[in-house]
């Protein structure tokens, strides 16, 4: 069951990412281009989704497990350092110059959008340096 849960919500993610432009790295660029030809309406499109997470989070801060019974993890950290800093910058700057982040990059990449092959290829290549790195630490 959690499987087909899984499959069902991956589904509606990437339909509302489609729908509400998050796949179109133009749609992104022009959100992010606040002094030129600013496209206000992905601002919108965050805001919905920040009180949906909120409602959400606040719903289950005292479960243990979630609706289908599995156990749910809630992140513990709440510290601000260094490498988060540095993930965040780095995150910022690869959405502001692909108008991709993950999430709608693989829905893009499984609509067709051929430049998000790059920007997975790019992650990728990302992930694979920073797990070296981490080893060597």
């Amino acid at each position: 069951m959690s499987i087909f849960t899984a499959l069902i919500s991956g589904l509606v993610f990437g339909l509302g990412l489609i729908l509400s432009g998050m796949t179109n790295p133009a749609k992104v660029l022009g959100y992010l281009d606040l002094f030129g030809q600013w496209d206000p309406s992905l601002a919108l499109v965050m805001a919905g989704a920040i009180a949906v997470g909120l409602i959400g989070f606040h719903g289950i801060k005292k479960r243990q497990t979630s609706l289908l019974g599995l156990p749910l993890k809630m992140p513990t950290a709440s510290h601000i350092d260094r490498r988060l800093v540095v993930g965040n910058i780095m995150f910022g700057i690869g959405w502001g110059l692909a108008g991709y982040c993950p999430g709608p990059a693989l829905v893009a990449l499984g609509n067709g959008q051929r430049p998000a092959m790059l920007f997975i290829g790019a992650m990728l290549l990302g992930m694979v340096i920073f797990d070296q790195l981490e080893k060597h630490k």
